[in-house]
């Protein structure tokens, strides 16, 4: 058995104002430890590492986005904010290519000690233009709730301020998962978006009944996106033209 699973669960986005919108879908995701990669492409059918299958995860849709050494990267920028990197195991949740395709608006890596401690996490967030910002996050001392805020530096929705702050509330990956994350700007909560999930092993036999219960979960994320933006610009919510253009950005959070 690996350390790597599958989580089965749903999306939800809710947002408060200037006009009131919800929407809910079924996601699964994976969380891989990146150092069972060799192992996972070797024992799981329809599934690859860094090559074309029905399922499959490729180091460059994340980090550098440049193919090379996720577990490479991920140790650089913990050097960066004075964390240890020693015997440490790093697991990343995030969603699959399904038929060589896959949109992550949000991955985390979670990062453990020797000990299994969980000693950081980086919230790496795309947006539809083909761009990333990842916020790394040192934890002093761990508990059953994981608590991270900083301000937004980086266009994510085109209906939403830059002026404004994230707020994580995450646990630890068990049994089962939880990600919130509210969103404020100086008038109140604009925003709240979370992802919960049950634990499966990651065998070829769930992989494939995740595959079945959503078998275009990838290009139904993106289209989503898209069709929910929609109705939001024909509720009359004002449009946000992005100013910077950017590939990887990285900031250390307190």
């Amino acid at each position: 058995m690996t350390n790597s699973c599958i989580y089965n669960g749903s999306v939800i986005h809710k947002r408060f104002k200037p006009k009131e919108h919800f929407f809910k879908y079924k996601v699964f995701s994976l969380l891989i430890d990146l150092s069972e990669l060799n192992e996972l492409n070797d024992k799981l059918k329809f599934f690859s590492i860094n090559k074309f299958n029905l399922i499959s995860f490729y180091e460059k849709d994340h980090g550098e986005r440049d193919g090379s050494s996720l577990f490479s990267w991920v140790k650089f920028n913990l050097r960066n904010n004075n964390i240890i990197t020693e015997n440490i195991k790093i697991k990343l949740l995030c969603y699959p290519r399904i038929l060589g395709y896959v949109f992550n608006p949000l991955s985390i890596f979670f990062i453990y000690d020797k000990n299994e401690n969980l000693i950081s996490i980086l919230y790496e967030v795309k947006n539809t233009f083909g761009e990333q910002h990842t916020y790394v996050f040192k934890i002093e001392r761990e508990n059953k709730l994981i608590k991270n805020n900083c301000s937004k530096k980086f266009h994510v929705s085109p209906f939403i301020e830059m002026n404004c702050d994230y707020f994580f509330t995450i646990s630890n990956p068990g049994e089962n998962l939880s990600v919130k994350i509210n969103q404020y700007d100086q008038e109140g909560k604009i925003l709240f978006a979370s992802q919960d999930g049950r634990r499966f092993d990651l065998t070829s036999k769930n992989l494939m009944n995740s595959y079945i219960k959503h078998p275009l979960m990838t290009f139904k994320i993106i289209s989503a996106i898209h069709f929910e933006a929609f109705k939001l610009w024909i509720k009359g919510i004002k449009f946000v033209k992005k100013k910077l253009k950017i590939k990887n950005n990285i900031t250390v959070e307190n």
